[in-house]
C-alpha cells in the first residue's frame, strides 16, 4: 500500500491481553517461542523498501535483527536501561511502483474490503456505486425541493380558467421566482442534507482511496486483475492471500494465516450476532399494541445493535479486534451492565428525535426503488423474501454474504411451494368476492375508455384503476392453485436440506398453522417487509428501551463468557470456533466421535455436577450450530487443518454412517434397515430429481471391502469383541445373497421410482439417470459467487457412502452441495433418535418406584443460555453463567 498502517502493539501487550488463550493450537512450542522472541526483517534484494516491526528481548542480546548495521548492534548492547519491547520501523522510500503489504494493523477492515472487492466485480463497479449512491442523496433533495415550490400546481391540473393547453413552461417555476419561496423550514432541511451531503462524499472519497490499495493489492500481490473476478472463486483469493501472508507477513503476530483467521476478521462481529440470536438475546420477538406478538427484525435495528455493541463509542469492543479489558473481571458486570444501559437508552432517544427525517427517507427511497417494477409488475409486492431475522437464524458461524445467499436460493422455491400450500377457506372466499367486484368495476371503466377515449381524463380514473388492480393483485395471493398437490412434510424436508436449521419441534408438525406461521417469519411477504422497513423508525426506539435495554446484563455475561483471543486474530466469539468438545450439543454427538455421550447414559448413572454439565452444553448452542457449522466449513475449506476434536467429531459422523449402511444392507429383517442413515437417504431423494439419483445409487451400490471393515471395527468396539476377517466377508456375502431384493423393495416403496437391480448397479447406470447427469442439472452461479473451491472437496460423506466414483465427481460444486444437504438431514435424523431415546429412559426411571436419582434441573425455560428471564439475577442465568466461565477454552478469568 502507498501508506500502509503499522501495527505498534507489541507482544507484551498482547500476552497482557485478559481474554487471550492458555493454549495456542495447531503450532509447537519451540516456533511459538521464536516467534515470541524476534521477528526477522529482510530486505528486498531489488532495493524495494518496506515497513517492518521486531519485537526484541533485553535479556537475550545474542539474536541479531535481519540485516542491521553493525553500529546498531554495539548502540543496542551498550546502553543498559534499553527497554525490553524495541520495535524498529524502517520507513519505505517514496515513489515506488510496487507495494509492500507488511504489518498491515487493522487485517478486518482490510479482509473485508478484499471480500467485497471480489464480490462487487472490481473497482470500477465499486467506484460508480458509491458515486451513485451520493448523487441519489441529492436527486431526493432537489427533487423534494422542487416538487415543494417549484411546481405551479393551479396550472398542472388545470384549475385556472380559460386555459386550453398548458406547456412545461407555464407549469415549471423560474429558478429566481422559487427560491424567493423557500422558507425556514425548507433552509433547514437544505442545512443539514448539505452537511450529510458532504460527509457522504468525504466517506465516498476515502472508500475509493482505500478501494483503489486494495485494487493494488489484487493486481500486484494476488496477480488477479479486475477482468478476472468474475472467474475465479474467493476461495481461489483466500488461498492466494495466504500464501502473500506467508512472504510478506501482512499479520505481525502470526506466521502463517489459516482459512478460519481469515473468516474470523471478516465475519467477527456476525459471528457475535448469530450466537446472540442463538441465545435468544436479540430484540426479535416484541408486543405491540392493539397488534400482539411481532417478530421483526428491521435493517435499522440491526445497524443500531451494530453500533451499540461494536463500533459506537462506549460499546464493548473497543477496537475492531479487541473487547474492552475490563468485561475480564467479574466484579465489573453490574457497571458494565448499567453503562451499556444508558448507552442504549441515549442510542435510543437519538432514534426517536431524527424517526420522522428517518421514516421520510425510508419512504422515499422504497418508492422510487420499487416505482419501476410494481408499475410493470404489481404481483411483486405478493412474492416473498428471506426476512433479517430469517437471515441471521439461518446463518452458520464463519459464513460469508455469498454462501448464506446461495444456501438460502436453493430453498427459496421449496419454501414458497410450502407457504403457497396453505390457505384460509374464509379468506379465499371473501377474496374470490372481491377479486370478482373489482374485476367487473375495472372491465367497465376500461370498456368505455376504449369506446371514448375522454373517460381517462375524468378526475381520479387513473387512481381508481391502480386501487383495482392492487385489490385484485391481493386477492389472488389468497385464492389457492388448484392444482396444487398437498405434501407439506416432504417441502419442509427440502427446506430442511438446505437451510440446515429448524426447530426440531416442528418434525411431523410441517402440516400445522403454528408451524406455518413461524417459518412466515422468516420467509415473509415482500410487501410486509417494506413496511416493517418503512415504519421501523418508529418502533426501534421503544423496542430498543423495552426490550433490548433490560438484556443489558445478559449480554455483558455473554461477552465475558464467550469471548477468547486467538493468536493473530484478536477477540472472538468462542462458538466461531467452532469446538464440538467445548460447545457442543450432547445430542448432536456421535458415540464413535471420541467425544463425551452423556446423552445415552442412563438417568440414574448420571453425577449431579455431570448432568450440569450436560444442561449447559445443551444451552450453549441449540439446534446443532456449532456441529453444523464445522461441517459445512470443513466442505467449503478442505486445506483447513483442523483440530483434533473436530477431525474426530467428521470421521465420527462417516464411520457411523457408513456402519449404519451396512447393518441396513446386510439385515434380513425389514424393520432391521430402518435407520437415521437410511430415513436420511430416503428424504434426501424427495427432495428433487437428481437427488433421488444419488440416494438411490448410495442405496444399491455393493459394499466395499473398507465400508465392511469400518462397520466391523465399530462393532467390535462397541461389544468389546472382534468379528474376524471371515466374519466381514460372510456380512458382504449375506448382503448380495439376502437383501438385495428388500432394499429394492424399500426404494421402491419410499423413493417411488421402480428399478431393476441391473439399472440400479453403479457400473451400469446408462439406464438411469446418473449422479454426474443429474448434478449437471442443478443451479449454478457465476465462480465469484461459488461455495468453496472448484474442486470440490475429496473427502465427503457422500464419497464415504459411495465412493469416488467418476461419474459422482464430474461436478465436485454440486457434490459439495448434496453432500451438505445429506450432512443435515443425517445429524437432525440422530438428533431426534437420541433425544427420544434419552426421553424414553426419563420416563422410565420416573415409573420406578422410590426417589427419583435423577439430579433436579434449574428452572428457567430450556434453551435460553444465557437468559432471556426478566431478572438478571435468576438461578438459572447464575447457573448459566458459572458454567460458562469454568470452561478451559475461555484461559483463566479473574474475579
Amino acid at each position: 500500500m502507498s501508506s500502509p498502517n503499522i501495527n505498534y502493539r507489541s507482544l507484551a501487550e498482547e500476552n497482557a491481553n485478559p481474554f487471550r488463550e492458555a493454549q495456542i493450537r495447531d503450532e509447537p512450542p519451540q516456533q511459538q517461542q521464536q516467534q515470541q522472541r524476534q521477528a526477522t526483517i529482510t530486505k528486498a534484494d531489488d532495493a524495494k523498501s518496506f515497513t517492518a516491526a521486531a519485537h526484541l528481548d533485553a535479556n537475550d542480546h545474542d539474536n541479531t535483527v535481519g540485516d542491521v548495521d553493525g553500529e546498531e548492534e554495539e548502540d543496542l548492547h551498550e546502553h543498559e536501561d534499553t527497554p525490553r519491547n524495541i520495535m524498529i520501523h524502517i520507513v519505505p522510500e517514496t515513489g515506488k511502483e510496487s507495494h509492500r503489504w507488511n504489518h498491515i494493523e487493522d487485517l478486518d477492515s482490510f479482509f473485508s474490503r478484499m471480500y467485497t472487492y471480489q464480490q462487487k466485480h472490481g473497482f470500477r463497479v465499486i467506484a460508480l456505486d458509491e458515486l451513485f449512491q451520493v448523487l441519489e442523496f441529492s436527486f431526493v433533495v432537489w427533487l423534494f425541493t422542487f416538487t415543494t415550490h417549484c411546481i405551479n400546481y393551479d396550472e398542472l391540473f388545470g384549475n385556472l380558467p380559460n386555459r386550453t393547453k398548458t406547456t412545461l413552461d407555464e407549469v415549471i417555476i423560474p429558478t429566481g421566482v422559487c427560491i424567493t419561496k423557500f422558507g425556514f423550514f425548507t433552509y433547514l432541511i437544505i442545512f443539514i442534507a448539505a452537511i450529510y451531503l458532504g460527509i457522504r462524499v468525504l466517506k465516498m472519497i476515502y472508500h475509493i482511496t482505500q478501494y483503489a490499495d486494495i485494487k493494488r493489492f489484487y493486481n500486484t500481490a494476488l496477480g488477479i486483475e479486475d477482468s478476472d473476478l468474475d472467474n475465479i472463486t474467493w476461495h481461489e483469493v483466500q488461498q492466494r492471500t495466504r500464501r502473500v501472508q506467508a512472504e510478506q507477513h501482512m499479520c505481525i503476530d502470526k506466521e502463517l494465516l489459516t482459512e478460519l483467521d481469515i473468516y474470523h476478521r471478516v465475519l467477527r462481529f456476525k459471528n457475535y450476532l448469530v450466537a446472540l440470536m442463538n441465545k435468544q438475546l436479540l430484540p426479535v420477538r416484541f408486543h405491540l399494541p392493539l397488534i400482539g406478538e411481532v417478530v421483526s427484525l428491521s435493517r435499522g435495528m440491526l445497524l443500531n445493535i451494530d453500533f451499540i455493541l461494536f463500533r459506537g463509542p462506549g460499546s464493548p469492543f473497543q477496537n475492531n479486534w479487541q473487547l474492552r479489558d475490563e468485561f475480564a473481571v467479574r466484579s465489573n458486570q453490574t457497571e458494565l451492565a448499567q453503562r451499556l444501559s444508558k448507552l442504549i437508552f441515549w442510542v435510543a432517544l437519538v432514534n426517536l428525535l431524527l424517526s420522522p427525517v428517518i421514516f421520510l427517507w425510508q419512504l422515499i427511497y422504497f418508492s422510487f426503488s420499487y416505482a419501476n417494477i410494481l408499475r410493470k409488475e404489481p404481483s411483486a409486492l405478493g412474492l416473498r423474501t428471506w426476512s433479517n431475522y430469517g437471515r441471521l437464524y439461518l446463518r452458520h458461524f464463519n459464513e460469508l454474504d455469498h454462501e448464506l445467499d446461495a444456501r438460502l436460493n436453493r430453498a427459496y422455491e421449496y419454501a414458497d411451494r410450502y407457504l403457497s400450500s396453505f390457505s384460509s377457506p374464509l379468506a379465499a372466499v371473501i377474496a374470490r368476492n372481491l377479486l370478482f367486484i373489482s374485476g367487473g368495476v375495472l372491465l367497465l371503466i376500461l370498456a368505455l375508455g376504449i369506446y371514448d377515449e375522454y373517460v381517462f381524463q375524468v378526475e381520479h380514473v387513473l387512481t381508481i384503476i391502480a386501487v383495482l388492480t392492487i385489490i385484485g393483485v391481493v386477492c389472488r395471493t389468497f385464492i389457492p392453485d388448484e392444482n396444487m398437490i398437498w405434501c407439506p412434510e416432504q417441502l419442509m424436508t427440502a427446506i430442511l436440506a438446505h437451510v440446515h436449521y429448524l426447530p426440531t419441534e416442528w418434525k411431523q408438525q410441517a402440516h400445522t398453522a403454528h408451524v406455518r406461521n413461524e417459518f412466515s417469519n422468516f420467509f415473509q411477504f415482500k410487501a410486509g417487509y417494506l413496511l416493517s422497513e418503512i415504519f421501523s423508525p418508529f418502533v426501534t426506539p421503544f423496542v430498543l428501551i423495552f426490550v433490548f435495554r433490560p438484556k443489558a446484563m445478559e449480554i455483558v455475561k455473554f461477552f465475558r463468557s464467550f469471548t477468547v483471543s486467538v493468536r493473530g486474530v484478536g477477540n472472538v466469539c468462542s462458538f466461531a470456533q467452532m469446538d464440538v468438545r467445548k460447545h457442543g450439543n450432547p445430542d448432536w454427538q456421535l458415540n464413535n466421535s471420541d467425544l463425551p455421550d452423556v446423552a445415552n447414559e442412563p438417568a440414574q448413572h448420571l453425577p449431579p455436577h455431570h448432568y450440569a454439565q450436560q444442561q449447559q452444553q445443551q444451552q450453549s448452542m441449540i439446534g446443532g450450530k456449532t456441529e453444523m457449522s464445522l461441517v459445512r466449513f470443513t466442505l467449503n475449506n478442505p486445506e483447513w487443518q483442523m483440530p483434533k476434536e473436530a477431525s474426530q467429531f467428521i470421521k465420527g459422523i462417516r464411520e457411523h454412517a457408513i456402519d449404519e449402511l451396512v447393518k441396513a444392507k446386510t439385515a434380513s429383517q425389514p424393520a432391521a434397515r430402518e435407520n437415521p442413515l437410511t430415513h436420511s437417504l430416503i428424504s434426501f431423494g424427495t427432495i428433487g430429481e437428481e437427488y433421488c439419483s444419488i440416494a438411490n445409487s448410495v442405496l444399491a451400490a455393493d459394499l466395499s471391502p473398507e465400508q465392511l471393515q469400518i462397520s466391523q471395527s465399530i462393532t467390535a468396539s462397541r461389544a468389546g469383541a472382534g468379528v474376524g476377517v471371515g466374519g466381514a466377508h460372510a456380512m458382504g456375502a449375506g448382503y448380495v445373497a439376502g437383501s438385495d431384493f428388500g432394499m429394492l423393495q424399500m426404494l421402491q416403496q419410499n423413493l417411488g421410482e421402480p428399478m431393476s437391480s441391473t439399472s440400479m448397479r453403479p457400473g451400469l447406470m446408462s439406464s438411469s439417470v446418473g449422479p454426474a447427469v443429474a448434478m449437471d442439472s442443478m443451479r449454478r452461479l457465476r465462480l465469484s459467487k461459488a461455495e468453496g473451491r472448484i474442486e470440490g472437496p475429496t473427502d465427503t460423506l457422500l464419497y464415504s457412502l459411495y465412493g469416488g466414483d467418476p461419474l459422482l465427481s464430474k461436478n465436485r460444486i454440486g457434490v459439495t452441495v448434496a453432500d451438505m444437504c445429506l450432512s443435515a438431514l443425517y445429524l437432525h435424523e440422530v438428533s431426534q433418535q437420541k433425544r427420544l431415546a434419552r426421553q424414553s429412559r426419563i420416563d422410565e426411571a420416573d415409573e420406578q418406584p422410590g426417589p427419583s436419582n435423577r439430579p433436579s434441573r434449574p428452572p428457567g425455560p430450556s434453551g435460553l443460555g444465557l437468559g432471556s428471564g426478566s431478572g438478571s439475577g435468576s438461578r438459572h442465568t447464575v447457573i448459566t453463567s458459572k458454567a460458562a466461565e469454568s470452561t478451559p477454552l475461555l484461559g483463566n478469568i479473574r474475579s
